[in-house]
C-alpha cells in the first residue's frame, strides 16, 4: 500500500516542487520514497512495504526502460500473471506483485485492468511517446485525482499534494455544495476543488498532446442464475473463503476490524488472525465491542477494543477532514479514524467487511415494509399522484412512506443517505451555490444502465457507483492511511461479484431477512448468534453530542462564524441547531453535514495558506 504524485509540465524547480508533494502524502508511505523526473514529467512516490520488502520499491521500469510506472494497491492474481508474462519473455526486476501492471501493460496494453485481481491505482509514463496512462480498480476502492491547470497536469492518490506546487490555482468549486447536503459527501465526478477529478472506477485515462480521454472497462451486469439456493450459497461460500485467504498474502502482520455484523465477522472466522479491532462509545446503544469480543472469544482470538471519549472525536474532527481531502460528513468515519490508529499499534494489513451489503443486498432500505408491499398492490394511478404531492411536502409524518410506495424508484432513492431533500438544501445556501447539478441529472445516467432490472438491483447498482466508492471505501481507504494502515475488502473482488451477479433477487432479500443467500453461506462459518445479526452501522451518538452544551457552543461558532455566513443563510441553519439542541427536532445529521463542511472548508481555504505561505493569495470564486 503506497501513495503516489505527481505531474506533467515543465517547472523550473522540478525535483523541490515534487518533494513537497510527496512530503505531504508520507503518511501513505512512511517507508521509504522513490522519484523520477524527466523532462516534462515528475513522479513521486511513497512506499508503506507489504510484500517484497527489501526489493518492491517504486518506480517498475520495463526493459527497454521506455515506461516508468507508479502504483497504489495489491494484485492477489500476481503470481499467475507473473508467470503468464514472463512465458511471454517478460524480465521481471522485483517480487512485487504490482509490477505485474507495468508488463501486463507493455504486452497487453489497457486491457490488462479486466486482468487483474485486487485493489489499485496506478500511473504510467511513456517516455517515448509522451503519454500518461492511469487506472483505477474495478470497484473503486483506491483513489486517483486529476486535474490540468494551465500548462500542468496533475494526478496522485491525495488532493492535498497537490497544493505546494506553484501552478496549482486552488478554487472553490460552486456546483459540489449543494449535492454534498444532499449525499453527505463528495458525489460528482469534479471534486470541492474546481479543475480536480476523480478517475471514476473501473475506468482508464490517458493524458496526451494536453487532452485527457476516459474510457470504462467494466460495469456490473446483475444476471440471475436459475440453479439451486443451495448452490448458491455452496458456491459463495467457497468463493469468499477463497478471497478472505487469497487478501491475506503479506510479508507483515494481519489483522481484521470485527463489529457486531455478519460481514467482518464472517471474514474474521475465515481469517482467524491473531488480534481483531474495535472502538466503540460508552453507551451501549453505540457500542459493538460486546458482540465483537463475544465472537473473539468463541475463535479464541484477541479482541483489543477502545472505548471512544466525545472530547478527543471533536478534537479530531479538523485532521479528520483534512485527510479526507474533501467534506465528507459520514458520522461514522470518526471511529474509523480511531480504530485504524488502534489497529496500527499493532498491524500493518487490516482485513475488513465492507461491499458485502452491496453486492448480496444487506441494507435495510433495499427492502419494503410488509405495510408498503401491501400498499402497492393499489393501482400505480393512485399511488404515484399521491407519492409526487407527499414528495413537495416539508419533512412531516408519512411522507417517506408515501414516496416510497408510490413512487418509483428511481424518482426517490439516491443511496444509503439523503440528508438535505433539494428544495431545503436550496433554501440554506445563498444564491451562487444554489445551480450545481440536481440529483436527476447525477442518479440517472445510472439508472438508465439498469432500466430492465427489478427495484433492489437497481438500488444496488446505484450504491456500488455512488455511495460504495464515494463513502464506504473513500473512508476506509483515506482513514486508514492517514494511519499508514492497508485496509483489504475481499467482499470487493472480481471472483465474488462474478457469483454475487447471479444471485436472484428473490435469495438477496427475503421475508426473514437480507443478504438472505450470503448470510446462509456465513452460517457455515459463523455461530449462529453472529450470522443472524441486523446490521448496526458503525453508530456515532451525534445527535446527544450536539445537545450537550460545550459541543453545543463549538459548532455554534462555525455557524456564526464570516465563513458560514458566505455559504448559508445563517438565520436558517441556526434553527436547525437550535432546535435539535433544545429538542425540538432530530436534526443531528443536517447540523452534521453543515459543521463538517465549514470544518474542511476551514482547513483548506483558512489555515491551508498558513502552511503554504509562498503560494499566491487563493481563488475562491463566489465563495467571497
Amino acid at each position: 500500500m503506497c501513495g503516489f504524485t505527481g505531474f506533467i509540465g515543465k517547472k523550473a524547480d522540478m525535483k523541490t516542487d515534487l518533494t513537497n508533494m510527496m512530503d505531504r502524502i508520507i503518511h501513505r508511505g512512511p517507508d521509504s520514497a522513490g522519484e523520477f523526473i524527466e523532462g516534462d514529467a515528475a513522479l513521486g512516490f511513497r512506499r508503506l512495504s507489504i510484500i517484497d520488502l527489501e526489493t518492491g520499491g517504486q518506480p517498475f521500469y520495463n526493459e527497454s526502460n521506455s515506461l516508468v510506472a507508479m502504483v497504489n494497491g495489491e494484485i492477489y492474481n500476481f503470481l499467475e500473471l507473473r508467470k503468464e508474462l514472463m512465458d511471454k519473455g517478460h524480465v521481471f526486476e522485483t517480487a512485487s506483485d504490482c509490477e505485474v501492471i507495468l508488463h501486463g501493460y507493455e504486452e497487453y496494453g489497457e486491457a490488462i485492468l479486466s486482468k487483474l485481481r485486487g485493489m489499485f491505482a496506478f500511473v504510467i509514463w511513456d517516455r517515448i511517446n509522451k503519454k500518461l496512462i492511469a487506472g483505477r480498480d474495478m470497484f473503486g476502492i483506491k483513489p486517483l485525482y486529476y486535474g490540468k491547470m494551465k500548462d500542468t497536469f496533475f494526478f496522485g492518490s491525495e488532493i492535498k499534494s497537490f497544493l505546494p506546487h506553484p501552478g496549482f490555482q486552488k478554487a472553490f468549486n460552486q456546483d459540489a455544495l449543494l449535492p454534498y447536503l444532499s449525499f453527505q459527501y463528495s458525489v460528482l465526478d469534479e471534486t470541492f476543488f474546481k479543475g480536480i477529478f476523480k478517475l471514476p472506477a473501473a475506468h482508464y485515462l490517458v493524458y496526451e498532446k494536453g487532452e485527457v480521454t476516459l474510457q470504462k472497462y467494466w460495469t456490473p451486469d446483475f444476471q440471475s442464475s436459475d440453479r439451486k439456493l443451495e448452490q448458491l450459497v455452496d458456491e459463495i461460500d467457497e468463493t469468499i473463503q477463497e478471497s478472505i485467504l487469497s487478501h491475506r498474502v503479506s510479508e507483515v502482520k494481519v489483522g481484521s476490524f470485527l463489529s457486531s455484523g455478519v460481514d467482518s465477522s464472517y471474514v474474521a472466522s475465515v481469517l482467524k488472525p491473531d488480534k481483531t479491532f474495535t472502538v466503540g462509545f460508552s453507551d451501549q446503544n453505540f457500542s459493538e465491542i460486546d458482540n465483537a469480543k463475544l465472537l473473539s472469544d468463541e475463535l479464541e482470538i484477541q479482541n483489543n477494543h477502545a472505548v471512544l471519549d466525545a472530547d478527543a472525536c471533536f478534537g479530531q474532527l479538523e485532521n479528520i477532514q483534512y485527510q479526507m481531502d474533501e467534506p465528507h460528513a459520514d458520522p461514522s468515519i470518526v471511529p474509523l479514524y480511531f480504530l485504524a490508529e488502534l489497529a496500527k499499534k499493532d498491524v500493518t494489513v487490516i482485513l475488513s467487511g465492507e461491499g458485502a451489503d452491496e453486492l448480496f443486498g444487506g441494507y435495510e432500505a433495499y427492502d419494503m415494509t410488509p405495510l408498503m408491499k401491501k400498499y402497492g398492490k393499489i393501482p400505480s394511478i393512485v399511488r404515484r399522484p399521491a407519492g409526487r404531492v407527499a414528495s413537495k411536502l416539508p419533512e412531516m409524518r408519512g411522507k417517506q412512506f408515501l414516496m416510497h410506495a408510490g413512487l418509483p424508484v428511481e424518482e426517490w432513492f439516491i443511496g444509503q443517505a439523503n440528508i438535505f431533500s433539494e428544495t431545503d438544501a436550496k433554501r440554506i445556501v445563498k444564491e451562487p451555490f444554489q445551480h450545481g447539478p440536481s440529483i436527476k441529472q447525477i442518479v440517472t445516467p445510472f439508472y438508465n444502465q439498469v432500466k430492465d432490472k427489478d427495484n433492489l438491483t437497481k438500488k444496488q447498482f446505484l450504491d456500488m457507483n455512488l455511495w460504495l466508492v464515494g463513502d464506504i471505501l473513500l473512508k476506509a481507504d483515506k482513514m486508514s492511511m492517514a494511519h499508514s494502515l492497508e485496509v483489504r475488502v475481499p467482499f470487493l473482488d472480481k471472483k465474488v461479484m462474478a457469483i454475487a451477479e447471479q444471485v436472484p433477487s428473490k435469495y438477496r432479500i427475503t421475508k426473514m431477512e437480507t443478504k438472505h443467500a450470503m448470510r446462509l453461506a456465513a452460517r457455515k462459518a459463523l455461530p449462529e448468534f453472529s450470522a443472524a445479526r441486523k446490521k448496526i452501522g458503525f453508530p456515532v451518538p451525534i445527535r446527544n453530542w450536539i445537545r450537550e452544551e460545550r459541543f453545543y457552543r463549538q459548532i455554534q461558532e462555525y455557524f456564526l462564524s464570516a465563513d458560514a455566513a458566505d455559504f448559508f443563510n445563517t438565520d436558517e441553519i441556526m434553527l436547525l441547531l437550535n432546535d435539535h439542541y433544545e429538542g425540538k427536532s432530530n436534526n443531528g445529521r443536517k447540523v452534521w453535514t453543515i459543521f463538517t463542511f465549514l470544518i474542511w472548508y476551514k482547513r483548506y481555504f483558512r489555515l491551508e495558506e498558513q502552511v503554504v505561505a509562498h503560494r499566491e493569495p487563493m481563488l475562491v470564486g463566489a465563495a467571497n
